[in-house]
Parts: C-alpha cells; structure tokens; sequence
C-alpha cells in the first residue's frame, strides 16, 4: 500500500532557486575582489618601492677612484615600513653585476633586463619568505668615466596581503548583508504571495461536505488554471452525488409499488385455500417480480446516463443497423405475442456516433414502450437509413398512438400518457430521449401519414 507523497515548501524552494545563484555569483565576486585588492595593493605598495629605489639610485655617483659609491639615505628604506614588520633588502650592483654593497645573496629576477630604464618589478623568494622586488637600471658618471649600476630594492609581502585581505573582508561583509538582506526580502515577499493560497485553504476547510459550489475566491493568475480545474472536479463530484441521489430516490420511488404487491400476493397464496387460489396469487407475485426488474433496469440505464453524461462518450462510435438487427432478433426469438408483429427494416450495417451499449437500451426502451401501450394488435418497424450528413433512426407502430397533447409530457422521467392501457413505470420514452439527446440527435413523436400509430423519428450525426 503506497503511502501519501512526501510534501515540500515551495517557501523553500523559492529561496534556494533564487540565494543558491546569488550566492554563486557572490563567491565568483570575492574571488574577483581579492584579485582586484591584490593589484590594488600592488600598485600603492610598488609606488612607495619604486620611491625608494630611486631615492638610492640618485644618491649614487662615481669616486675618485673611479668606482661606484652610493650613500644609502636614511628616508629610501624608512619609507617601506610597516605596521606589519615587513623586513627590507637591497642590493647594488656595478657593472657587469659586480656587487657593491647591500644584500650580496638577494636575487635578482632573470626576466629583468639591465637595459631597461624603466622601474622594473617582479615577485621572488629570500630566506624562505615572499617578496616583492623592483630594479631600477641607470648609469653614473663623473669627468672621465660612465658606470652602469643597478639598485634592486625588496620588501616581504605581510603589508600587502594583509591589505589584500581587509579588502576582501569589507567586500565580503558587504555581499553577506547583500545575500541575507535579499533572503529576507525574498521570505517577506515570497509569504506575502503565497497568503491567497492560505485564504483559499481555510476557506476549502470551512466548507461542508454538502457545499459543491464553485470556488470564486480571487487567485494568484499561475494558480487560476488549478482552481478551475478544481471547480471542474467539484462540478462532476456534484453531477455524479445528484446521480445517485436521483438513482436512490427513483429507486425508493418505483420500487415500493412492485415490493408492495409482491408480499401482498405472497400472503395471499400462503393463505389460500385451494391450488388455483395459490396459483393465481403466485402469477401475479411473478409478474410484480417482472415489473420490478423492469423498473430496476430502467433505472440502471438512467444511473448510467447521468455518470456518461460526464464524459465524452459521443466520440464513440457504433453500428445502428446491426444493433437494431439484433435487438429484433432478440425479441422474436425471446418469445413475443401472436398478436406483436417485430421487423427490421434497413441496411445490414450503418454507423453513428454513440457508445453502443446506452442506443442498444435506448431502442429496446422505445420498442418495449410501443408493445406496452400502443395496444393489440400491433405492427412495429424498426427503421433506420442514411440520410447524408445524418443517420436516421425510425420505430413506427400502427397501434393507439399518442394524444398530441401528450407529445411533450411522456418524453419526462416518470410521466405516463393519459390514454396509456398498460401500466408502467414512465420511463420508457424518457430514456430514449434523454440518450439520443446525449449524443446528439433529437427524439420527435410523429403520426404517419395514414392517420395511425405512431412514428418515433430521431437523427443523429455519421460517424
């Protein structure tokens, strides 16, 4: 046994659909922002670092000697500190790379070109820590010589990353109350919309069992086509609850009178004192028991006609002629009267729209109504034919006929003609109409031409 499916929030769902992308897209941002602080830091770090490399390179001057001399400034290096105790190198170097003074094993780059004039950086490693390098190429001279130097000045990176990292923290901080601020905005207004829903549930809730009215509630558009349908739903729950209300009421109706006579004649033969007494008494019990199963019949018919009047069963299809066929044959051969006279009249096979088994019962309705009340004896045709865009279908007897003034009263459910010489239970020609009206066609009571009789006429479309 399957268990009801698990539910879910579209509260929640809402929310991840919308946060999980932006918070995507968050990260991707950080990830954009830490390289923009990084060459941000960059950038005002190796300002002050090209500052000092050209504070060294213009305090440099050839000696007496002929050789390179530089009187290191005090400001050159105290300009690169920091707060995070970045530790500073230098390193000066003549022609040739002859060392001159400073940091003998501070690398120099090999990407440096000691051609270039411009201030030159570059990222390395000393002492097993991260550094920054810049190189400024240049030359000195005096009266009788010209040297070609190079200052390369270093710093580690603590500064830098630690700027780096208070931008992207303020960055972060910043998305985070962007995420969270649109988490909340999203949950306020994502409950604000699903409040329809919520009026809509309460008030479903507050109905009876016996309130079948249309939901006219005013609804979200994208949950409009959900409430009609249910509207639908409810409308043939209702269709099908008034069915069997209908059913149980006709039932209790029709077949009190049967049931009545029944046990009425039963005593009678159980306190009769001769055999053609009991026997007289059990004829008419047995004819009660016929009339009831008539009755209940009839009822089933119209039981269904009413649950296929939901549905669309006139895009069925079935053969009038040979039903009509059989529904003859079926009589005859059941036994009919000397004074019944049953034929067919029309092709072997014709088709129309209509689910076979409800025109099967509509013609044996008809059919058995003509050999109840049209009285002995009695002719009857049952006639169709093509005609075009149609198909006709034609029950003529040439029995009593119908008042005209009747015509329209005996095709309603339980209605009886004034000149009736049966009994019945009136729901004969109410059936076959209400049938041919469910697929369609229309039931018209005609008198032929000669005078009597009557002609059941109904047409329906081709298949």
């Amino acid at each position: 046994m399957s268990g009801q499916p698990s539910s879910y929030s579209i509260r929640t769902r809402l929310l991840l659909w919308l946060l999980l992308p932006l918070l995507a897209i968050g990260l991707l941002a950080l990830f954009d922002s830490y390289r923009s602080a990084r060459e941000t830091a960059d950038e005002i770090s190796d300002r002050v670092l090209a500052g000092s490399a050209l504070a060294i390179a213009e305090r440099i001057f050839v000696n007496d000697d002929g050789l390179l001399e530089v009187d290191i400034p005090y400001v050159a290096l105290e300009m690169l500190t920091s707060a995070e105790e970045d530790r500073v190198f230098y390193r000066i170097e003549g022609p040739q790379s002859q060392f001159v003074t400073g940091y003998r094993l501070l690398p120099v780059p090999d990407q440096f070109d000691r051609e270039e004039r411009d201030m030159q950086f570059a990222d390395a490693w000393f002492r097993d820590e991260p550094i920054r390098v810049a190189v400024r190429s240049g030359a000195a001279a005096s009266d009788t010589v010209s040297l070609a130097y190079q200052v390369v000045v270093a710093e580690t990176t603590n500064a830098r990353a630690k700027m780096a990292r208070d931008i992207l923290f303020r960055s972060a901080l910043r998305q985070s109350v962007l995420i969270l601020t649109a988490a909340f905005v999203v949950w306020i207004a994502v409950t604000r919309a699903l409040r329809p829903l919520y009026r809509l549930q309460e008030a479903v809730g507050r109905r009876s069992p016996e309130d079948l009215r249309p939901i006219e509630h005013r609804v979200p558009s994208e949950v409009s086509g959900l409430v009609a349908t249910i509207n639908d739903l409810v409308k043939r729950f209702g269709s099908s609850i008034s069915a069997l209300r209908n059913f149980t009421a006709n039932a209790s109706h029709q077949l009190r009178t049967p049931l009545t006579v029944m046990r009425t004649q039963l005593e009678i033969a159980n306190r009769a004192n001769t055999p053609e007494a009991r026997q007289e008494a059990l004829a008419e019990a047995d004819e009660a028991v016929s009339d009831t199963e008539r009755v209940l019949s009839q009822l089933l018919v119209l039981a269904r006609i009413d649950a296929a009047a939901q549905k669309d069963v006139a895009r069925d299809s079935c053969d009038i002629a040979a039903i009509s066929r059989q529904v003859c044959e079926e009589l005859i051969s059941g036994g009919l009267p000397a004074d019944i006279d049953l034929g067919y009249d029309g092709p072997d096979h014709l088709r129309m729209r209509g689910d076979d088994v409800l025109v099967r019962e509509m013609l044996r309705n008809v059919v058995d109504n003509a050999m109840r009340h049209g009285g002995r004896p009695i002719e009857i045709t049952v006639r169709t034919r093509d005609a075009g865009a149609g198909v006709l279908l034609e029950i003529e007897d040439d029995g009593i006929g119908i008042d005209p003034a009747n015509k329209q009263s005996v095709m309603g459910r339980f209605r009886r003609g004034s000149d009736a010489q049966a009994q019945g239970s009136g729901l004969g020609l109410a059936i076959a109409n209400e049938i041919a009206e469910l697929f369609g066609g229309r039931l018209e009571l005609r008198a032929p031409s000669n005078g009597g009789g009557l002609i059941v006429h109904m047409k329906f479309s081709a298949k």
